[in-house]
């Protein structure tokens, strides 16, 4: 079956065609500047290079309309016709207590879908214009909803409730919600799948780390905990999210700065984060290469980057009462291996037993960077949400 993926966001689709028989990836790219006049798509082409489109100004149905003709192109693309999409399966971000599993996109489904818009609203938006292109474009055609909170809807209510008044969760829904969910369950089951163990017998910490991040607890396959909350911008601390932060800090400023609601969602954001403190760049990457030059404030910011993951890992193992297994995916998690190594030491008195060498050089593959002795084993796994939705997207259109 060929199943596209889209991830719509406010301003960009990104995209992925699949061919479920063989996991092959046939064609990626995506449109970014939506709105813009400057609007561009973004593709690969069959021998890995990538190329650009100018685009101009389009709406997300010019942007989806602009995928399909991508892939249908005569000279460019890898399918003759519109009609051998067998279906698509979206990101959808948000899906609060509704949807604890991948659905068939339905009217009824689309508005549960737009219930949810105080709860993300940058996202789900994006996310239902999406889907209304899709269906403007090639209607009738089957649609899945993949939902990034899903996943974590086995969470106990210890675990997603805030000791607010119960007045609050009980009429606007405030909880912990998580995110990232598709990722954490992906590479929670194919880290299974390499070691050739049972997911329900093992105990599992899943460090999704990149711009975003997001660790979850993983107990026989569940998943019981995680860092992110309400919103994304629970938790770590992020490229340019302030994660975990005193709430009484924020309405310090908001009146010590006469600051509005809008002007503190900027700022804990947009501008905060690994950003905030280091004043250099959200990149992981320019951070490291500033800490080797000396510069105190990239050592600060990923000093304390790193020790949040540390933080996070020890009390999740606390939790589960041990730890088997520990997982690194997304961009920062499969590529810096000085943070995998400075992450994993303090976890020496847990059992942690890291393959230095190893983990040295191993960059976006899956490979276990522990030491055959170590008592928890880690693993990098690189992460693929969209295999993930094509295959949910799959088995819902086959049972139908």
């Amino acid at each position: 079956m060929k199943i596209l993926v889209l991830n719509c966001g406010s301003s960009s689709v990104k995209y992925k065609l699949i061919d479920t028989s063989d996991d092959k990836v046939m064609a990626e790219g995506g449109v970014e500047k939506i709105g813009l006049p400057d609007g561009f798509l973004k593709y690969k082409l069959a021998d890995g290079s990538k190329a650009i489109r100018e685009l101009g100004l389009v709406d997300h149905k010019g942007a989806v309309k602009a995928v399909l003709d991508i892939l249908t192109d005569p000279e460019l693309g890898c399918i003759r016709s519109y009609s051998e999409i067998d279906a698509v399966g979206h990101r959808v971000v948000h899906g609060a207590e509704k949807f604890s599993k991948s659905v068939l996109l339905t009217d009824e489904v689309l508005q549960q879908i737009r219930d949810c818009y105080d709860l993300a609203p940058l996202h789900n938006p994006a996310n239902v214009t999406g889907i209304e292109a899709v269906e403007e474009i090639l209607p009738g055609i089957k649609q899945v909803g993949v939902f990034d909170t899903a996943f974590h809807q086995t969470m106990p209510a210890k675990s997603y409730m805030y000791a607010l008044p119960y007045r609050f969760y009980k009429e606007d829904g405030v909880r912990r919600y998580g995110f990232h969910g598709t990722s954490h369950r992906y590479v929670s089951a194919r880290v299974c799948e390499i070691l050739g163990v049972d997911i329900a017998t093992q105990k599992i910490i899943t460090c999704h780390v990149g711009n975003g991040g997001s660790i979850t607890a993983v107990l026989y396959g569940k998943s019981v905990d995680t860092s992110m909350g309400l919103t994304p911008t629970e938790g770590l601390m992020m490229g340019t999210r302030v994660g975990d932060v005193d709430p009484g800090a924020l309405t310090y400023l908001m009146k010590k700065h006469n600051l509005s609601a809008d002007d503190l969602q900027k700022i804990i954001n947009k501008e905060s984060g690994v950003l905030g403190v280091s004043g250099i760049s959200s990149d992981m990457r320019e951070i490291e290469s500033a800490d080797k030059a000396g510069n105190e404030s990239a050592h600060l910011a990923l000093e304390m980057y790193e020790q949040r993951i540390i933080k996070y890992i020890g009390a999740y193992a606390a939790e589960m009462g041990g730890v088997d297994i520990i997982v690194f995916t997304g961009g920062v998690g499969e590529n810096q291996t000085g943070l995998r190594a400075n992450v994993c030491r303090p976890l020496g008195f847990m059992g942690v037993t890291l393959d230095e060498p190893l983990n040295a050089v191993t960059r976006g593959t899956e490979t276990v960077i522990s030491t055959e002795t170590s008592k928890v084993k880690v693993v990098v796994v690189p992460t693929d949400e969209e295999l993930m939705i094509a295959r949910d997207t799959e088995a819902i259109v086959n049972a139908l």
